[in-house]
């Protein structure tokens, strides 16, 4: 299949694990899939990472190096470019020093991974630690710790740069306003955000623990008003790529007893993992406003750039090799959608 035809500055991506997670279907499968649906671009997650370098017998650094060569090899054949590595989780605001030296000698191995990639990019998102086990949302201690990883990823041959992403479900970083206060306290060239519709109309709009799937009767002027500061407050050089997918509205609240619930983990992120959608799945559920947020954020704010579809859904967990095929097609749809409405 030829390459999907899109304006110069909007590049189509996919998440690697919209397309099957990682112990189920192979990475190169999956990048195949990819490929064949039109993308021009994947992002790799750390788990395909992991898997893939089982082949020369465990995931030490020195076969996951090899395994992401692998993987770049791959995807050059495929003309598929690696957009970044994610996700580099539970990073900021750790109150034990010994465990922020270790996420800091573990980033240092990343470092080496995404040389080996071929990218210069990696994610981070907003920490979901509980409360008050471990992890702090102290502004200043967040914002030390961002410049700490900003620093040494400036410091790699080529600049590393790092992606900063709020997840509706963090802890203390869980809406745009949040991150993009920290990014601007950073104040470094290689630290900015990705921006996902998701997150942001999952937050603001959405509440999957409710009975109308929304966080009340003020949703949509609370999306409106929200979006509209967006548009005034965030520098779009700072967005280094966007993150589209929808979610499934749920036959009842996600609350103590719905099959999605999971103890001690917030209603939101047992959501995101089991019941996200692609764009325009309306047939499956799909509901949130978020070709809405994505207008705003490219024909408003004005990015241009990295739009990658990004998905997690239980349906990844099914073995049967068609999977990662379903995903990447039903991902191209909704890219190709996305781009006759907004004209890109």
């Amino acid at each position: 299949m030829s390459s999907m035809t899109v304006a110069k500055t909007y590049r189509p991506a996919i998440a690697s694990m919209s397309l099957g997670r990682a112990w189920v279907h192979e990475i190169h499968h999956k990048l195949q899939q990819a490929s064949d649906a039109g993308f021009q671009g994947v992002e790799i997650f750390y788990e395909d990472l992991e898997y893939a370098a089982q082949k020369y017998g465990d995931a030490s650094e020195t076969n996951l190096i090899r395994a992401a060569a692998d993987i770049r090899k791959a995807c050059d054949s495929l003309d598929l470019s690696i957009i970044g590595l994610q996700p580099f989780l539970f990073y900021e605001g750790l109150t034990d020093t010994s465990e922020h030296e270790a996420k800091i000698e573990k980033l240092k191995v990343w470092f080496k991974i995404v040389r080996a990639l071929g990218t210069d990019l990696i994610q981070i998102p907003s920490n979901f630690m509980p409360a008050g086990q471990g992890v702090t949302g102290d502004v200043d201690h967040i914002v030390r710790d961002m410049v700490e990883v900003a620093d040494l990823g400036l410091q790699e041959s080529p600049p590393v740069r790092f992606a900063y992403e709020n997840l509706a479900w963090g802890t203390y970083v869980n809406k745009w306003e949040d991150l993009w206060d920290i990014v601007r306290r950073v104040d470094r060239s290689n630290f900015g955000c990705c921006l996902d519709a998701y997150n942001i109309a999952g937050r603001v709009w959405g509440d999957p623990t409710t009975t109308s799937g929304t966080v009340g009767p003020t949703a949509d002027s609370d999306l409106e008003k929200s979006l509209s500061n967006l548009v005034k407050t965030i520098d779009v050089a700072k967005v280094f790529y966007l993150q589209a997918s929808d979610g499934e509205r749920l036959e009842s609240p996600l609350v103590e007893g719905h099959p999605f619930h999971v103890d001690g983990q917030p209603a939101r992120m047992s959501w995101s993992r089991n019941a996200r959608l692609f764009l325009y799945e309306q047939d499956k559920g799909g509901y949130l406003p978020v070709v809405e947020v994505l207008r705003v954020f490219i024909k408003e704010l004005g990015f241009e750039g990295w739009v990658s579809m990004e998905l997690f859904s239980r349906t990844m967990s099914d073995a049967d090799s068609s999977v990662p095929r379903d995903h990447a097609q039903r991902g191209a749809a909704a890219w190709r959608r996305l781009s006759q409405e907004l004209n890109l």
